[in-house]
């Protein structure tokens, strides 16, 4: 188990490479939420991700390793980086196996710090035995993600700057992929003797973390599905498990709706662009999921998340917060009766993103059409009077969800 030697080790070894990360007062959100919410942004930190933190510690202890100038990992994106930059400060060759599906940006920023890149297999359990093969064929050093000590450690510094930046909080919340974040941060805490609960967060489409933690040992989910690719791991480690059930107060799960939520309101109201991973925290807070009434800090674990992914996910956290609406309305098959929709919508100061109109291929009547729109609202709510208000003007009108 990692203890204080080991973290203060870490945080004087890391000293130097990492950018501060202080946390931010999120004041909109705790008006939302009526809680006092305050975010650690480690979407700024070198690499855009915590990830930086537990390579650059590992790869600083290496012991009885001369000779030995290549490291070897595997990773979608944000490991990936991170060992490439922690390798380049470190004077070492880095190989970075990631999937043949993973996005440009993400393979072009870890070659620019220095890596080889090889695309292999479809997902990140098919890099993992590419890396390890490597590894033993090459004499290279494999780096872990989070299956160790140092890398725990590294990532436990953030527990400790939490312990000087929100020595109040009642809860603090962490996205949890394979276990290594929480570990850290949760052993720090305790070392520390702070009361604070610690609560993990998974997508409920990958909560293998969840199912160890119900059932006491490891446990290697069937599939990881779910859009924050950061911590979409089907199994943690026993070494992340056993921190988990030492310090980890409760692990949570969201869903894809949640984290999209999320994700918009952290670009619209703290101004903070982070992947869908970073956004589960928040998502806890906001679904629920962490009831209380204290001081909560959300962890933003990273801020990797390609633009074009980044448009698609922003319109499905807009539809999940209820700001689309579409709309199914028929309407006689005469003239005039478009005319008249879009007037009542003109009333309501709608602005109409889309409107398609059919005749063919429909269950209709032979004097029926149907329009399906879609509009901008201004929250759930607004979207319910919208359907109200066109059922009252005599419209036959239904919400597609």
């Amino acid at each position: 188990m990692i203890g204080s030697d080991q973290l203060e080790a870490a945080r004087k070894t890391i000293a130097p490479v990492i950018r501060r990360t202080p946390v931010v007062a999120a004041n909109s959100l705790s008006e939302m939420l009526r809680r006092e919410i305050l975010l650690k942004p480690e979407q700024l930190q070198r690499t855009g991700s915590f990830k930086i933190r537990g390579a650059y510690n590992f790869l600083a202890n290496l012991e009885g390793q001369s000779g030995r100038t290549e490291v070897v990992a595997a990773s979608a994106g944000n490991h990936a980086q991170g060992v490439a930059l922690a390798a380049k400060l470190r004077g070492l060759r880095a190989t970075i196996y990631m999937p043949t599906g993973a996005s440009l940006p993400k393979v072009q920023a870890t070659e620019s710090y220095g890596a080889r890149v090889r695309l292999q297999g479809d997902v990140v359990d098919d890099c993992i035995a590419a890396a390890r093969q490597h590894a033993e064929q090459k004499g290279a050093i494999y780096v872990p993600p989070f299956d160790d000590p140092f890398v725990i450690a590294g990532q436990g510094t953030i527990g400790l700057e939490l312990c000087r930046e929100a020595p109040d909080a009642e809860t603090i919340v962490v996205p949890v992929g394979g276990g290594g974040l929480i570990a850290g941060v949760a052993a720090a805490l305790h070392a520390a003797g702070s009361r604070t609960r610690v609560v993990g967060v998974q997508a409920s489409g990958s909560a293998a973390m969840a199912a160890s933690l119900d059932a006491k040992e490891v446990v290697t989910i069937p599939s990881a599905s779910t859009m924050a690719d950061g911590i979409a791991v089907r199994s943690p480690s026993q070494l992340t498990l056993d921190h988990v059930l030492a310090y980890v107060d409760e692990v949570v799960t969201v869903s894809e709706e949640d984290i999209s939520r999320a994700l918009v309101l952290l670009l619209e109201r703290a101004k903070a662009v982070v992947e869908p991973a970073a956004a589960a925290s928040l998502a806890a807070l906001m679904s629920g999921a962490v009831p209380g009434s204290g001081q909560a800090v959300a962890v933003l674990s990273g801020g990797n998340v390609d633009p074009l992914l980044l448009t698609k996910l922003i319109e499905h956290g807009l539809s999940a917060a209820g700001r689309y609406l579409i709309l199914r309305v028929l309407l006689e098959d005469r003239p005039g009766m478009l005319a008249a929709l879009t007037k009542e919508l003109a009333k309501m100061r709608l602005n109409v993103l889309d409107v398609s109109h059919h005749r063919a291929g429909l269950v209709l009547g032979h004097d029926e059409v149907e329009v399906l729109l879609t509009v901008e609202t201004r929250g759930a709510s607004h979207g319910e009077a919208v359907v109200e208000r066109l059922a009252a003007a005599g419209f036959t009108v239904s919400p597609l969800r």
